[in-house]
């Protein structure tokens, strides 16, 4: 299969015809007739339907997108989603797609390796923030942190997903995916200004607008700033983050169009780092929750622009084709120092690690789906292609000597200087890794006994091209193209009014990842290659209850992944990780006034077919054995407009090594929080308080998520969140 080159003078003209086409459906001189009036869930993915509604109590929806097949409903796909709503963002105060993330029983956060980087960790296998989907086009958000000011909904696809969106870029798609979707101008005219504080006192303001405009209110422009400063909870450590944001639709008569564009400058002041403890060493207490061993020199910057184009035309009754072309470009540049703890009292060394890294993306796909029956079977046929492209430039610097400190009484140094040979040229990086993805996909989705049983069967065909190149050269050192099937398999089967049971069959393909050893006193054997794409298989079976008010889901699912690790100083795919498990959500009003959101996720994981079977059986580094999250939104009743909040977080014990010697204690967290909704001098007001971590619980939250590496995280401090919403 050829790559598939999505270039935007060819979507732009794809735009052109479609539109044109239609217009040609009556005669010049015919009136345009009236198309419903735009409503609040205007879509931003520029489809007729529109977003899914919300579910009853307004913290999740009731479908999502799921790549080709577009938006479904919950009970009608044959996999495990959820989908948060803005309402649920606004009031938790969130700051970031991980703190969405956080109400998910089968989500965990953890960080990249060496850096801030949000990492998720679903059913048990890590999704890099490189592989979230940006209104269904990954590669297109910043790669280390996503502000909530530029989202309407979080999407949270759960297991293997290469069919639904294609392969992602970043390795992941073995666990889930979490698709973000932008904001659109609602029907009534918004202009909304907030105002917040939080501990340590970092000040945050935010605006945003939004208007419809013309006849019926077709086009629709909405914007968003946000800026957030100061210090925050953690000792010493300082954000700045500036946001913008801009999207507009418009729904002509048989067609629409949505755009998006997008800037982020993220910077982070000695922030805490990830901790290693050395092996032999059981894994210590975490300090206290507010403790920092952050080097005062440390820092991480990340500027990004990106921006988005999408359009839809209607082909004829229930036929549709699509088109997108998205594009990024972004700027990192980090001066870090993680701590290697070598004794039981804390004591550690830190060294000193430079890195720049530009990367420039570009990613699109065309599409078309049609509904149609054939005598007593109805059919919905899906096709897409695409096509992604990044070329990421890198390069780092070693410091030349180490810093003693302790975790539980840190201390200061001065930055080291640099070793003689550093990776690259800092000031100007060379090209380091180019990646070209593209495939094409078909699906059916048939449906038989009065719509009773729905059957999903599709396939993708997708390409992989990866090359390595030196860092200090930029000669070319490992290519690898190959290309791939992936199937699905997928049945709905509804035995009663509000009942579904599902089954699947779903596969993972991922790029391979790059041997890179941030260390080149000690390179691997084969530094810089390019590992060969992998695949991982999964299959689930499960069953989802919609009683109106309240909805439960419950999955049993097995997923198996190739792991990777380290050998005889070599890079490679030594052994395989299976994951089984148990999911159970819960969602919705059981009670007049209450809103309940959560559930648990029980998970078996396991080593198999190691090098000589040296930890055959064990678990996998950074899987625990069960997540449980719940949370409560209560009405106070006789005052109108407020209501309070609870959640809590519970996650068992996991290992930081593959052997499982090294285990971390379980933890538990609880948040609190009130919300009151009132009118001061005839205008809305929102007032929102909330405290995360109230206890000031001091825990390890996580190890791991890079392969092979089980470095610790700490649990954010006690956290307090005020803020001031006037709508005007």
């Amino acid at each position: 299969m050829n790559q598939l080159r999505l270039t935007p003078l060819a979507f732009g003209a794809f735009v052109f015809i479609s539109g044109h086409a239609g217009a040609q459906t009556a005669a010049p001189d015919t009136p345009e007739q009236p198309i419903q009036t735009v409503v609040v869930t205007a879509s931003a993915d520029a489809s007729a339907q529109g977003l899914p509604k919300d579910f009853a109590g307004g913290q999740v929806a009731r479908g999502g997108r799921i790549g080709l097949l577009g938006n479904v409903d919950m009970m009608d796909t044959p996999f495990n989603t959820t989908n948060y709503t803005h309402a649920l963002i606004q009031d938790q105060q969130a700051r970031s797609v991980a703190d969405v993330v956080q109400n998910d029983p089968s989500v965990r956060v953890a960080r990249g390796f060496g850096n801030y980087q949000e990492l998720y960790v679903i059913r048990g296998f890590a999704v890099n923030s490189d592989d979230l989907a940006y209104n269904g086009l990954y590669g297109l958000l910043p790669r280390q942190f996503v502000a909530s000011e530029l989202l309407e909904r979080v999407e949270v696809f759960r297991g293997a997903n290469s069919f639904v969106n294609g392969a992602a870029p970043g390795g992941g798609g073995i666990g889930g995916m979490i698709n973000l979707v932008p904001k659109r101008a609602p029907n009534a005219p918004l202009n909304q200004v907030t105002l917040g504080v939080e501990s340590g006192g970092q000040l945050y303001g935010a605006f945003d607008l939004a208007r419809r405009f013309g006849p019926e209110g077709r086009a629709g422009l909405r914007i968003n700033g946000a800026r957030r400063d100061g210090d925050t909870a953690i000792d010493r450590e300082g954000r700045e983050l500036s946001v913008f944001s801009v999207g507009a639709d418009y729904r002509g008569r048989g067609w629409r169009v949505s755009a998006d564009a997008g800037y982020q400058n993220h910077r982070l002041d000695k922030a805490r780092p990830s901790v290693t403890v050395a092996a032999g060493l059981p894994i210590l207490e975490a300090p206290d929750a507010d403790s920092n061993w952050a080097q005062p020199w440390t820092v991480s910057k990340e500027r990004d622009v990106f921006g988005t184009l999408r359009a839809e035309v209607d082909l004829g009754k229930d036929s549709v084709a699509w088109a997108a072309f998205g594009a990024r470009k972004g700027d990192e540049s980090n001066v870090l120092a993680s701590a290697d703890v070598f004794a039981r009292d804390g004591s550690a060394t830190m060294s000193r690690f430079d890195n720049v890294r530009e990367d420039e993306v570009r990613t699109g796909e065309l599409g078309a789906r049609t509904s149609l029956r054939t005598g007593a079977i109805g059919h919905t046929l899906s096709a897409t292609a695409s096509g992604f492209h990044s070329e990421s430039r890198n390069a780092f610097a070693l410091g030349n000597a180490l810093i003693n400190t302790n975790i539980y009484r840190p201390m200061d140094a001065a930055a080291p200087g640099y070793l003689a040979y550093p990776g690259g040229n800092m000031s100007d990086p060379l090209l380091t890794r180019k990646t070209i993805l593209s495939s094409a996909a078909i699906a059916d989705t048939l449906s038989f006994a009065g719509d009773k049983v729905l059957l999903t069967l599709g396939l993708r065909h997708q390409r992989i091209r990866d090359a390595g190149y030196d860092y200090a050269t930029g000669i070319e050192n490992s290519r690898y193209e190959s290309s791939a099937n992936t199937p699905v398999a997928g049945l709905v089967y509804k035995p009663a009014e509000g009942v579904s049971l599902y089954a699947n069959y779903i596969e993972a393909l991922q790029p391979g990842t790059v041997a890179t050893s941030f260390d080149r006193a000690h390179l691997f054997a084969n530094e810089g290659e390019v590992l060969a794409p992998y695949t991982s298989r999964q299959k689930e079976i499960g069953v989802k209850v919609d009683a109106g008010k309240f909805g439960a889901s419950a999955a049993l699912f097995t997923t198996s992944q190739p792991q990777t690790n380290v050998l005889n100083n070599t890079f490679g795919l030594f052994g395989e990780q299976r994951n089984r498990g148990l999911e159970l959500s819960v969602f919705g009003t059981p009670a007049r006034g209450l809103r309940l959101l959560g559930g648990a996720t029980l998970l078996d994981t396991q080593q198999r077919h190691t090098y000589n079977g040296a930890t055959d059986g064990r678990e996998a580094i950074g899987v625990p054995e069960m997540q449980f999250n719940l949370g409560a939104d209560w009405s106070v009743p006789g005052v109108q407009g407020l209501s309070l909040n609870a959640r809590a977080v519970h996650t068992s014990d996991q290992f930081a090594d593959a052997a499982n010697l090294q285990r971390l204690p379980s933890w538990t967290r609880l948040d609190i929080g009130a919300t009151w909704m009132t009118r001061v001098m005839a205008r809305d007001v929102t007032l929102r308080a909330r405290i995360d971590n109230v206890a000031n619980r001091s825990y390890w939250a996580s190890s791991g998520g890079y392969p092979g590496f089980g470095y610790l995280v700490a649990g954010a401090p006690r956290t307090v969140s005020v803020s001031g919403s006037i709508d005007f």
